[in-house]
């Protein structure tokens, strides 16, 4: 009996150990099962989008920049298709190994290896990044046969910038450079369609106006899914959004002009302006030294970023932009300008001019001493009287003449389309006292109005500014912000959007007043400080010539060229416009260290007029005269500009990838 109940008793634990252990196998089966639903029902759009992601990649497909032409349509920047070899770091395990084998494939030159590395300190490791550019159809076939030997290494396609011209208005055009970590880090900060637009961009614009017009040309980046294999690779485009191309801007710069000025300045610095006072077209924007942008595309080499950016002569800065001088006797006009608006003199009204003028004990001279006996103000300008200018600051005082020179642009940001414009200096009381920190030095003294009068002392502005202001006169005191774009016009459509000057504004001259000075500044040309270099000219122009000097004389010495270094000889200035009766150009020109207005920047003028006015291009003996700066060298030669001799430029065909 005690057997049978523990036979019953073994069984019912038994049963309760099967209950059991099909209750734990039912709920195992039912987290499996919830556990299948979860995936492939919950989360199966989340999956599928993780597994395709697997199996496909989202590639960004880097739009083809837009072109910049010059007002006639040549092209001044375009884009041209290159085989790179290039390395993503992070894929690599020996990536010295991985080179010295590659060069045996591939010419990799040590410069291409010290490029190399400095992309690769301002990229992520994750970057892909170009070894050697340019390939030969040759080296492309020798590394795809061996390219299973380089994991990480591969051949891609580029677009590469192209700059037909190189050096000439290299300034006004700019270059692109591949994006640094400081432009990285701005980014972020942009809208997230711009960031999205971005995606795959390794190059932005650096300078002039590829930088000033990134958004116009850039275009739109598209996007490309692709099949890949185990190994990462593409294996076939499953779908595609093409990439819109940038728009090709035109600027409104001529570009034969612009060659023809860094001509004649030959190996002289300095800078020129050329405006149309009808509507503030920059004609001409001109600084030199100039750059070959070319040499920034593929990043450029220590050599030559090291010969740019220590050199003397300074060829990356902007001079036309950027430098800034005392404006020396071109500032004459406008200071007669604002007597006669001030009242603070008629255009009757004479002085004796005994070749000085005395403020207290010092003595103010006038350049070579020399009497000019009684002088109006039509006479001032003609000679260039310092001592009738001297006096007439001495009785605006520094307050009212800023005021007056304040519109004209004088010392004030013109608002051109070129990022990275100065303002200069023009001083009064109040910028006085924001600079200097002394109470001593902020205290504005008497005697130093003085010398603002003819352009010196404290003054100091941009060519753009003077030029803008000699437009503004010339166009009987109507003036328009100086812009360098024409039009943006779209790859795909073809239309043009014109860019739309700013609305004229009229600073209330009276017109006698500004005839006065402009009929003052027609006797330059024709019995003053020009008169030679505009000698036999086929229409009547104005101008002032300038002296400025670079370094202070004192009150007992004579100035001598030829005792002093190169860089601290005096700049040579000319202020211009013609023709007389309808102005189309105005201009201002500064010769660094190169003396006499008349001798230096006055022919650099009467070239850019015969060009706009007469179709005339200078022979090569002129533009040689000119260069060593000959006040009067034979006119130049007849010679349309379609005719005129010309590298021959690539073709204006957007590249296609």
């Amino acid at each position: 009996m005690t057997e049978l109940r523990n036979v019953e008793a073994d069984l019912a634990r038994f049963r309760l150990r099967v209950l059991i252990a099909g209750l734990a196998v039912v709920f195992a089966f039912g987290l499996v099962a919830a556990r299948m639903v979860y995936l492939q029902v919950v989360r199966h759009d989340d999956l599928l989008a993780q597994a395709e992601s697997n199996r496909t990649a989202v590639l960004p497909v880097v739009p083809n920049r837009g072109q910049i032409l010059d007002r006639y349509g040549r092209v001044l920047a375009t884009n041209y298709s290159a085989y790179t070899l290039e390395i993503t770091p992070s894929k690599v395990s020996d990536l010295d190994a991985t080179i010295e084998a590659l060069g045996e494939l591939v010419d990799i030159q040590p410069r291409d290896k010290r490029r190399f590395r400095k992309l690769m300190e301002e990229s992520r490791s994750f970057d892909s990044l170009p070894i050697r550019t340019r390939l030969s159809d040759e080296e492309v076939a020798r590394f795809t046969v061996q390219r299973y030997r380089f994991p990480g290494v591969d051949v891609r396609a580029r677009l590469f910038r192209q700059y037909p011209h190189g050096e000439v208005a290299s300034h006004v055009v700019g270059y692109i450079g591949r994006i640094n970590q400081r432009e990285k880090a701005a980014m972020e900060d942009w809208p997230e369609e711009d960031i999205a637009n971005y995606r795959g961009t390794d190059y932005i614009g650096k300078l002039g106006a590829e930088q000033s017009y990134e958004r116009e040309l850039h275009g739109l980046t598209g996007f490309d899914r692709v099949e890949t294999s185990a190994g990462g690779r593409a294996v076939r485009s499953l779908a595609n959004t093409p990439a819109t191309p940038g728009n090709t801007v035109v600027l409104s710069i001529d570009v034969q002009l612009q060659k023809l000025v860094e001509d004649m300045f030959g190996q002289r610095r300095g800078a020129l302006v050329a405006i149309d006072p009808r509507n503030g077209e920059v004609l001409a924007f001109v600084s030199k030294p100039t750059f070959d942008p070319n040499l920034f595309v593929e990043g450029i080499d220590v050599e030559n970023w090291k010969a740019l950016n220590e050199s003397v002569d300074k060829p990356l800065l902007n001079r036309a932009l950027r430098g800034t001088y005392p404006p020396g006797s071109t500032y004459k006009p406008f200071m007669a300008l604002a007597a006669l608006e001030t009242g603070t003199r008629s255009a009757s009204t004479a002085i004796n001019d005994p070749g000085f003028w005395m403020f207290g004990n010092h003595r103010f001279r006038s350049h070579g001493d020399n009497s000019l006996g009684a002088v109006d103000l039509h006479r001032s300008i003609v000679k260039s009287s310092n001592t009738y200018y001297y006096s007439l600051a001495n009785e605006m005082g520094v307050d009212a003449m800023h005021d007056f020179m304040e519109p004209l642009g004088f010392g004030q940001i013109t608002g051109i389309d070129l990022k990275g414009e100065v303002r200069g200096v023009l001083p009064n009381q109040a910028w006085k006292r924001r600079t200097y920190k002394r109470p001593e030095q902020q205290k504005w003294y008497a005697g130093e109005t003085i010398s603002l009068g003819i352009g010196q002392g404290y003054n100091t502005f941009t060519m753009l500014q003077v030029a803008h202001a000699m437009a503004t006169l010339a166009n009987g005191g109507v003036k328009y912000r100086p812009h360098l774009t024409l039009a943006t016009e779209d790859v795909v459509t073809r239309e043009r959007t014109p860019t739309v000057p700013n609305e004229p504004v009229s600073l209330g001259y009276k017109p006698e007043h500004v005839q006065a000075v402009l009929r003052a500044m027609q006797a330059v040309t024709t019995e003053g400080t020009s008169a030679r270099v505009f000698a036999g000219a086929g229409y009547a122009s104005g101008g002032k010539t300038g002296t400025a000097q670079a370094v202070t004389i004192g009150q007992k010495d004579r100035y001598d060229a030829r005792k002093l270094e190169e860089h601290q000889r005096d700049h040579s200035l000319y202020v211009a416009f013609a023709p007389i009766n309808a102005p189309q150009v105005a201009l201002a020109v500064v010769v660094e260290n190169a003396g006499f207005g008349s001798a230096h920047a006055a022919p650099i003028a009467r070239r850019v007029f015969d060009y706009l006015l007469l179709d005339q291009y200078p022979n090569p003996q002129d533009l040689a005269a000119v260069q060593k700066g000959l006040a009067a060298s034979p006119i130049g030669t007849p010679l349309k500009a379609s005719t005129m001799p010309w590298p021959p430029v690539a073709e204006a065909t957007p590249v296609q990838e």
